[in-house]
């Protein structure tokens, strides 16, 4: 076997490491922990702990079926095409139950019934109803439900936000004038003093466990699950505790214990720990805990990098070579490929390679996709880099090597290309600080990198500055080791430290 064929293999074998199978006997659940509260989020008392009221569901549900829960991460709006790529069984995360899914996957009946609320600034006494948004821009999550019925009012800008933190946010600082979004998370983010719920109920919702189509006996069990959890009173009794009851639920659910009352402890908790206020010591005691965090999203986002990096750059060489001398049909098909891949989005091609590529049969493991699909990107900007370097070397060196007997591949592979390494290292360290921070895009295909964690964390904690700053710094530090072999490289090759010939 070649040099390059071993690499392959191993490549092979730590790719397929990477991407063991989950064991049998869970309940293998999606859900976003970016998302915020009360769904699914980080503990602000323990970040390393993923809490919220559809975690305690996913619990209760699995314990109900024999099973232990394991949550898998993903993006909200990819939670549906993972679910369907099998990355889980089931969906519980405020899923809302809607014609045009329903198309698409089966929905239990529902957990969780609620309504729109509509949050505005405090002084904001012009705003009392979804008729007087017209001309203003009103806020809510990408997907949701309360983006179609902001959407069928005239003349409302309608602004979508990936998380809830940030649409609150916003609502806060002016950037937007309300706020539509389910009464859960009103309940949760609208107890800023900056900010008041309108009274009325807006629309009526239910959310539902999504389940794949064809899986009729997990949507069975599921079902029959719930109906125990409901009638065992176990369901309102988590619904109370996370401060979320609300009269819709309390209409729906007749037939469980209503002398049971819980008291609304999570919801304390949430509120306790958001009121805290930390001197500048505790604070740095609290960014010293947030580093192993980050620091296992740092070693995701390693890997990721230098895997596919190592491959776009054989991937990128190659290309160069076929353009510059292979026969015409060679060069033409490394060109269409250069220029395809450089004028789409990695984004798109990361979802065609996630989410497109099963529906030809093959799946590829998260990790696996990610790798694949930063290499493919990034391999033909690297043709272009390697092409550039190859053609700045003076052709007379080709014709002098012809002159001496050598071949085109020998001549290439002792005169011009290690020249042309010289030229193209500078631009490839840059690609490879690119690629570091574009593997950030990954998390849309459930990969939880470095800056997936720190969206978690400011998720949580409401501190994008800080945590903030502290990523960014996590970046500096893994790109400077490479920045610096790359300067010791390039004077290591510099023609002016050669010793010259007498």
């Amino acid at each position: 076997m070649t040099r390059s064929g071993t690499a392959l293999l191993l490549l092979a074998c730590a790719l397929s490491a990477r991407a063991a199978p989950v064991k049998t006997g869970v309940l293998r659940w999606g859900g976003d922990s970016a998302g915020g509260a009360p769904f699914v989020f980080q503990d602000p008392k323990d970040l390393a702990k993923t809490v919220g009221f559809e975690v305690d569901l996913a619990e209760a549900l699995a314990a109900e079926l024999g099973l232990k829960a394991l949550f898998v991460q993903n993006q909200w709006d990819s939670l549906v095409p993972g679910l369907k790529r099998g990355d889980y069984d089931v969906v519980l995360n405020g899923l809302e139950i809607t014609e045009d899914r329903k198309a698409e996957v089966e929905f239990s009946e529902p957990y969780y019934l609620t309504y729109e609320a509509l949050t505005v600034r405090k002084n904001s006494d012009d705003i009392a109803a979804l008729a007087d948004l017209k001309g203003r821009r009103a806020g809510t999550l990408k997907g949701a439900l309360a983006e179609r019925l902001l959407a069928r009012i005239a003349g409302v800008a309608v602004v979508g936000y990936d998380t809830q933190t940030m649409l609150y946010d916003d609502l806060a600082l002016g950037r937007i004038d309300a706020v539509l979004l389910d009464h859960p998370a009103a309940v949760y983010y609208a107890i800023d003093p900056r900010l008041k719920n309108l009274p009325g109920r807006f629309g009526r919702m239910a959310y539902g466990a999504a389940i794949r189509k064809g899986d009729a006996q997990l949507l069975a069990r599921v079902n029959a699950a719930l109906a125990r959890l409901m009638k065992s009173g176990r369901l309102r009794e988590i619904y109370e505790r996370w401060g979320i009851w609300n009269p819709v639920m309390a209409a729906a659910f007749v037939d469980d214990h209503p002398e049971r009352r819980a008291e609304a402890s999570a919801y304390a908790g949430y509120l306790a720990a958001r009121g805290v206020r930390l001197g500048w010591r505790a604070k740095l005691a609290k960014y010293a805990g947030y580093v192993p965090l980050l620091a296992k999203g740092a070693v995701t986002t390693v890997e990721l990098s230098l895997l596919a990096m190592g491959i776009a750059v054989v991937l990128g060489l190659a290309l160069a070579l076929m353009k510059l001398y292979g026969p015409m049909p060679v060069s033409a098909l490394a060109t269409v490929y250069v220029e395809v891949i450089r004028g789409s989005p990695l984004l798109i091609q990361l979802f065609l390679i996630f989410y497109g590529l099963p529906t030809l049969g093959i799946k590829l493991q998260p990790f696996t996709a990610a790798v694949l699909g930063l290499a493919l990107n990034y391999g033909a900007y690297e043709a272009e880099v390697y092409r550039a370097g190859i053609q700045s070397i003076p052709h007379a060196q080709m014709e002098a090597a012809f002159a001496l007997g050598m071949t085109r591949w020998q001549a290439l592979r002792h005169i011009i290309i290690p020249q042309a390494l010289r030229v193209v290292l500078p631009p490839t360290t840059n690609d490879f600080i690119a690629l570091l921070k574009d593997s950030s895009l990954v998390s849309v295909i459930t990969m939880v990198e470095l800056t997936r964690v720190y969206g978690q964390l400011a998720g949580s904690t409401y501190d994008y500055m800080g945590i903030g700053i502290l990523t960014a710094l996590m970046y500096v530090l893994i790109g400077l080791p490479f920045v610096r072999l790359s300067r010791w490289a390039e004077a290591r090759l510099a023609v002016e430290r050669r010793p010259r010939i007498s």
